[in-house]
């Protein structure tokens, strides 16, 4: 079982298919490197997919500190599993927390990202939202020391951005909902305490993302509540972004449907390989709204 190793000395399990540019697939908090097996089948015909467990997450190691969780860190383990098979720059596809960690990717090296997709990113970002966000996150830890894993996975797969996934896909949601309960109650725990909770409101970034030149597509589904706001305000903000929402879909987009997903991917990938992708043009951010002042 190969395995890459951070800085820190944490082991990080990655799996990889399929030769050419790299493209490296970063999962989200319900979810593990399992969760992207249809894009590693697809991609994996095209390009060098690769995914990778996060910390906390098995078969990676689960520091037992929570101090070894935080969102620069989710960030620089994307960078150590590239390190680790000797590539120099990947395009970057995350969801959710992965979303969370390929925007910071952007922001933390650059030079390293031939393009980033930040999928279902926005939880716990609008300023109205941030007390909410962080009392349920102390909520979820709580939840997962008293209850454990598989208890904990019975209650969180049915949120209100996934409940489109078991209405459309019911096989597919018991698979999520089964692979939920395998994991770590103390990875999910750190990882909801280190990462989730500490991790800065994308409102207070936006001087970041005005400087990304690096291409970004941005996807959301158009039922994931907490992600419509915060994917307006990247697209607004980020000079390279292009957004797309995808109709009738939750917050687990790449598996609820795969094949759209792909397709809005794979064609942000031919682009910028292209060469073709814009960068805004300054004359469509004026405050006149029809340009007739």
């Amino acid at each position: 079982m190969p395995f890459a190793t951070t800085d820190d000395g944490v082991r990080l399990h990655y799996e990889e298919s399929g030769s050419g540019v790299p493209v490296i697939f970063v999962h989200e908090f319900a979810g593990d490197h399992r969760a992207w097996e249809t894009q590693m089948r697809h991609f994996g015909q095209r390009y060098r997919a690769i995914t990778y467990a996060a910390r906390g997450y098995p078969p990676s190691d689960v520091p037992a500190d929570v101090t070894a969780y935080s969102q620069a860190r989710a960030a620089d383990d994307i960078a150590a599993v590239l390190d680790h098979l000797g590539i120099a720059k990947a395009h970057v596809v995350g969801l959710s927390m992965g979303g969370f960690a390929t925007l910071h990717f952007g922001f933390r090296h650059a030079a390293r990202a031939l393009s980033l997709c930040v999928a279902g990113c926005g939880y716990g970002a609008e300023k109205g939202q941030r007390d909410k966000f962080k009392s349920e996150v102390a909520a979820v830890a709580v939840f997962l020391d008293e209850n454990g894993i598989e208890a904990f996975a019975a209650k969180y797969a049915y949120g209100p951005t996934r409940v489109q996934f078991e209405n459309k896909d019911p096989r597919g949601f018991e698979e999520f909902k089964q692979q939920l309960a395998e994991h770590s109650a103390v990875g999910a725990r750190n990882t909801q305490l280190g990462v989730q909770g500490e991790r800065p409101s994308l409102y207070d970034l936006v001087e970041q993302m005005k400087a990304l030149t690096v291409p970004v597509l941005i996807l959301t589904g158009d039922e994931d509540w907490p992600c419509l706001q915060p994917a307006l305000l990247m697209k607004q903000t980020i000079p390279t972004a292009a957004l797309s929402v995808m109709p009738n879909c939750g917050h687990t987009i790449n598996l609820e449907d795969p094949d759209q997903f792909n397709r809005l991917v794979g064609d942000f990938i031919v682009q910028v390989d292209a060469g073709r992708w814009p960068v805004r043009d300054p004359r469509a951010m004026v405050t006149s709204i029809t340009g007739m002042k």
